[in-house]
């Protein structure tokens, strides 16, 4: 998912050379069997990322039932914060400014949802959208007086990719993957077996009956932004390591995620995570028959045609279809 001005990550660079260099007789099979693989990984690893902050915006969705367009821009600031802590400013180990540059994503999602969405809950669902975009052009402008316009990167050296069959891929490329399911898992278990996650699960049911049933709504309704905030936070952080960070990341990963929960189905958390591998997969091995700027329109296209064959995304909610208008 990278954003403007990204750069290839050093596993797509390593594996180009690679590629071209290969012997010619080991034949054209061979060598499109190598390139399928390699798109398909960089597929997962690109889908991996889209999947922890469509998992976010999902989980905001599913609970309050209006699309939040500054989740994106709260991912970046987990980003940035990771950058100021690890590299300039603070100078900080990245293990320890890794879970501090999440937590302060988390509390920018909670006051997000304190100041712009709070007040005009219950109103029309115009109300809260236009106050969404206002949010996200407000912490946009905060990341930009602190580090402008420029392409930063984490300071990592570069470490030789891994030979995976016929495909590379390299330690911190593993690392993403790894990451990303863990926390996906995590948030299953949280939502499915601790009392916060059926909290969650209650209110975004009916917040009504939750409250009479003794619930403190506003309460469990900030730590679904926490939580949401938190995994876009990471994913933001996980994209910074593989590409760079740049102030058009936090608007591409508002789309990029937008786009999978509509494909997997608005209001369900599940159908986000697998809409986000849907969308990493396909605009990869698109890039097969097309060329790489064409890679969001592969989305884009993929979303279409999804939404042409259930137009309320594959695992939505009846009562979500009215979105789309049906």
């Amino acid at each position: 998912m990278p954003a403007p001005g990204a750069k290839a990550s050093p596993g797509q660079t390593r594996f180009r050379s690679s590629f071209r260099n290969r012997p010619g007789g080991t034949g054209q099979a061979v060598r499109t069997l190598a390139f399928f693989v390699q798109l398909l990984l960089n597929g997962v690893i690109a889908g991996a990322t889209y999947s922890l902050v469509a998992l976010g915006y999902g989980l905001v969705y599913g609970t309050l039932k209006f699309p939040n367009f500054a989740h994106g821009m709260v991912a970046m600031v987990g980003a940035y914060a990771a950058f100021w802590l690890s590299v300039d400013p603070l100078h900080l180990p990245f293990l320890i400014a890794i879970p501090i540059a999440v937590i302060v994503a988390a509390l920018v999602g909670v006051l997000t949802e304190l100041v712009a969405y709070r007040p005009f809950r219950g109103e029309a669902r115009l109300a809260p959208l236009i106050t969404s975009i206002a949010a996200a052009l407000m912490i946009q402008a905060v990341v930009m007086l602190f580090s402008s316009s420029r392409i930063l990167r984490y300071q990592f050296p570069t470490v030789r990719g891994i030979e995976l069959g016929p495909a590379l891929i390299t330690p911190t490329q593993i690392i993403i993957i790894v990451s990303s399911v863990a926390l996906l898992l995590l948030v299953y278990l949280m939502l499915r077996y601790t009392k916060l996650g059926k909290s969650m699960r209650a209110v975004a049911d009916d917040v009504t009956l939750a409250e009479l049933c003794g619930m403190n709504s506003n309460r469990v309704i900030s730590w679904v932004f926490a939580t949401g905030a938190a995994c876009g936070a990471v994913a933001g952080i996980l994209l910074g390591i593989d590409t760079n960070l740049s102030i058009g990341m936090g608007m591409s990963m508002t789309v990029k995620s937008f786009a999978a929960v509509i494909l997997g189905g608005l209001g369900s958390v599940q159908g986000s995570v697998i809409g986000g591998f849907i969308l990493g997969i396909g605009e990869n091995l698109g890039v097969w028959v097309l060329p790489p700027t064409w890679k969001d329109s592969i989305a884009f296209f993929i979303m279409t045609v999804g939404l042409y064959i259930k137009p309320t995304g594959f695992y939505a909610k009846p009562e979500d279809a009215v979105v789309l208008g049906k």
